[in-house]
């Protein structure tokens, strides 16, 4: 195996490795000069387009498309495609989108893998799956009309730049809302780049224009010019950690300064007679100054290094290197890892080197590792965790194993250590030494790994249709597969050419009995590629109403959906698919769908009640519900305030139940027409005696006529409306009590019977305060015991009338009780006499 170093070079100081990923990417008809590239972070695919012009690269998932400044040197035989075409880093197509939208001025990609296309006109597609499936939106701020030139991106968001000089900035393609930065100059933009909103200090997107000999920093308020000198500036690129800029001046210098303009790090004189067709950063320490077969490699301090390239060579950066792209050759740049030159530099001592060595020695056989492993004794724990560290910056699977093989060695010797970490970072090597295969082409660093994160790397391969293998890294993972399943479902009903039972069929006995399934995605995937009976058939299999009935809806599939909703039991779900239906749908189409559907009417009826009157009118008349019908006119009557409406409301409740066949209709019916009466007998009282009775209850109405001296018109209405005996006796008893007409009241004591007895007049006289009065009603009290008329005279106040009551009955009990109630001489005495008429005869 070769040396680990051999691909080493130094610059200033620190060592840069050139790890050589994949070869044979391209055929060789294909001139990549007439191409300019861009990538998403972390790893992926690279896509050719045709036509159109391309804004600056990003990484690792590459879109190429034909630069149109260099149309001209095409050759003729090589007609244009009209398409995007998604390769892997190894040379395999996974893709091919047709483009016929115009030309493109931007080309980039998100963190998450998705495809943004920029047409000159301001449209954007993004293309969310690498399957073709896109979102669209469009620019705005004048950008169809001024067009757009060319674009800058970043991993969530990217900057147009339009004729007229004005940037649209996208920060989110989640939500995208284009938004317009502070007007820059007007002068020729030499080049320019943007910061992040991460990397700045007002967490908004900065654009770093070249205007004239210097520098203008747009952001979302403001213009600000950093006068520097020594412009005008062809190149312009800001490190992946946003704290540096690389500026390429117009006489071959390169300045290396801090984003503030406060600092100059570093310069370098290139020498060259023409500018670099690329310069981009390696890292955050080095950067690279491309042409068309050259690159130079600048590090710290103006430390330089030149790579020579037989063919085009384009530049992906990422966040820790650059991939290197010609059509012989894929490449990977970076510095090298200091745990990697800590354990690999030559003639190292440290821990981690002599701990590699001893295993080395081990192999062999020579006592000289029990030597090297006594030396490093107090530092071992150390080196175990730097061989980890190193094995997972290696490409080469040798030597991770090498290095693993160190780690494993010291850590056996060890008494006490955790082997957490190498057991994580086996983990990660057996899935990036998977997926860095030719088959696959994601040529991701361990760092790289670990920024995407096992999940999205998971959704990357469902993207590319790498099932088997994503099933197996989320089982190796021990993470949920129901969405790798789901997808390859959703790609079968769209892709299929079998016919829809047997789809259908496969699609249950693969997705049955599995946890976390969701028959719905399917289903919608299905329904979008117009096979609408394969959607219904896989709903069936959908286990939650929830998610069956929004898409049956959309399918026109109501009574299905109705069906569904009232199976489910969920009233929020019915009301959600009523409400729904009722929208779309006639209202006699609308009500049919209620027939033989008790629940869902019910539901209608309920909310009808409190929000849509006119609606639970039109469910009756429908429903031959003609009791119903009249009862809401009668509610809807009382609401109103002018008695002509009301009076109107009652009449056309009586006529509607003029043919009802209910047995109760005759009575309702005769209520209406006594309300009617009612209504104008209140109206005539409001006008004649200038007082407020009208919606007030035929009883109501009486007693507040007796209460205001009108006892003769309270008396008409008694007769009019026939209301009973006792009912007119309580109204005319309360409200002379409350008029405290004693006289009136005394005149009805002379009466030899009343029809509530004569209980009510007691109690409602005393409770007035007139205790004289009230007794005039206890003789009359025939029902009762002595013992109760004589407690009668005794609220009276009369305790001489209650004992002769006691007398009556000879109860001298009750008596001797009385004499303690006695108030004054006389009743005291009175009480005295009848208790001593019982002793005289005893």
């Amino acid at each position: 195996m070769s040396n680990p170093t051999a691909d080493w070079e130094k610059v200033g100081g620190r060592f840069y490795r050139k790890v050589k990923l994949y070869d044979a990417v391209f055929d060789q008809d294909l001139e990549l000069e007439n191409y300019v590239v861009a990538g998403a972070p972390y790893g992926g695919a690279i896509g050719i387009y045709a036509s159109g012009m391309f804004a600056s690269p990003s990484d690792s998932i590459s879109a190429i498309c034909r630069d149109e400044a260099k149309v001209q040197s095409y050759r003729a035989s090589q007609a244009a495609k009209s398409s995007i075409d998604i390769y892997s880093f190894s040379g395999k197509l996974i893709r091919n989108i047709k483009w016929d939208k115009g030309s493109i001025r931007g080309l980039g990609w998100s963190e998450d893998e998705r495809l943004l296309v920029i047409t000159e006109d301001g449209t954007v597609r993004c293309y969310y799956d690498l399957q073709g499936d896109f979102t669209q939106f469009s620019l705005g701020f004048g950008a169809e009309e001024h067009k757009v030139k060319a674009c800058r991106f970043w991993p969530s968001g990217f900057v147009a730049i339009l004729s007229n000089n004005h940037l649209v900035a996208v920060t989110h393609y989640s939500e995208p809302r284009p938004k317009l930065l502070a007007i820059p100059p007007q002068d020729e933009v030499h080049s320019w780049t943007v910061i992040p909103p991460a990397y700045t200090l007002s967490r908004s997107v900065e654009v770093l224009l070249a205007v004239g000999q210097t520098i203008f920093v747009i952001d979302s308020s403001d213009t600000e010019d950093r006068v520097l000198p020594n412009g005008p500036f062809k190149h312009i690129s800001v490190s992946p950690n946003g704290q540096y800029v690389t500026l390429y001046t117009e006489d071959g210098m390169v300045w290396v300064i801090t984003s503030d303009f406060q600092n100059k790090i570093g310069e370098y004189e290139s020498k060259a007679k023409t500018p670099p067709k690329d310069v981009q950063w390696c890292g955050n320490d080095a950067v690279l100054l491309a042409w068309e077969d050259e690159v130079h490699l600048i590090g710290p301090n103006g430390a330089s290094l030149k790579y020579y390239f037989d063919g085009w060579i384009h530049l992906l950066p990422d966040v820790d290197g650059v991939r290197l792209i010609t059509n012989d050759i894929c490449e990977f740049l970076q510095k090298v890892p200091d745990c990697t030159e800590d354990v690999f530099k030559l003639g190292s001592t440290s821990p981690a080197a002599v701990l590699l060595d001893a295993v080395a020695q081990l192999e062999k056989k020579s006592p000289k590792a029990d030597e090297n492993i006594r030396l490093i004794r107090s530092n071992l724990p150390d080196a175990v965790g730097t061989c980890v560290q190193a094995a997972g910056q290696e490409f080469s699977v040798h030597w991770q194993k090498q290095l693993l093989k160190a780690a494993s060695f010291g850590k056996s010797i060890l008494d006490l250590y955790s082997s957490d970490d190498f057991v994580d970072m086996c983990e990660a090597l057996r899935i990036l030494n998977v997926v860095r295969d030719y088959k696959i082409g994601l040529p991701l660093s361990y760092d790289q790994y670990r920024r995407l994160t096992s999940e999205k790397l998971i959704q990357r391969l469902i993207n590319r249709h790498e099932y088997l293998l994503a099933i197996r890294l989320s089982d190796h993972l021990r993470l949920p597969a129901n969405r790798i399943h789901v997808h390859w479902a959703s790609q079968k009903v769209r892709n299929s050419t079998e016919d829809e039972d047997t789809i259908c069929n496969a699609v249950v006995r693969k997705l049955q009995n599995k946890p976390g399934i969701s028959f719905e995605v399917v289903a919608r995937a299905a329904y979008d590629e117009g096979r609408s009976h394969l959607a219904t058939q896989l709903l069936n299999h959908e286990t939650r109403a929830g998610k069956q009935v929004p898409l049956l809806l959309a399918m026109e599939e109501d009574e299905i959906a109705l069906d569904k909703a009232l199976e489910s039991g969920d009233t929020d779900l019915v009301f959600f698919v009523l409400l729904q239906l009722k929208k779309k749908l006639p209202l006699a189409s609308f009500f049919r769908l209620l027939t033989n559907r008790p629940v869902a009417t019910a539901v209608v009826e309920s909310s009808a009640k409190d929000q849509d009157q006119e609606l639970l009118k039109d469910l009756y008349y429908q429903d031959d519900r003609r009791l119903d019908g009249a009862n809401l006119l009668f509610d809807d009557a009382l609401h109103q305030t002018v008695p002509q409406t009301k009076i109107d409301k009652l009449r056309l409740a009586v006529k509607l139940l003029g043919d009802s066949k209910d047995s109760n209709s005759t009575l309702y019916s005769r209520s209406y027409i006594e309300a009617q009466a009612l209504i104008r007998a209140q109206a005539s009282l409001d006008h004649d005696l200038d007082a407020h009775y009208s919606g007030l209850s035929l009883n109501e109405t009486m007693l507040r006529l007796i209460k205001t001296g009108y006892g003769k018109r309270a008396a008409k209405l008694q007769s009019d409306f026939r209301v009973p005996e006792k009912t007119w006796w309580w109204l005319r008893l309360r409200g002379l009590v409350a008029k405290r007409d004693f006289g009136e009241l005394e005149e009805m004591s002379k009466q030899r019977r009343s029809p509530i007895g004569w209980e009510p007049f007691f109690n409602e006289v005393l409770g007035a305060g007139n205790q004289k009065l009230a007794g005039l009603f206890v003789g009359k009290c025939v029902g009762l015991t002595a013992q109760e008329r004589s407690e009668m005279w005794v609220k009276c106040g009369m305790v001489a009338k209650a004992g002769e009551e006691l007398v009556k009955v000879k109860d001298v009990n009750g008596l001797e009780e009385l004499r303690g109630k006695a108030r004054g001489g006389s009743e005291a005495a009175e009480i005295e006499r009848m208790i001593g008429m019982f002793r005289s005869r005893r």
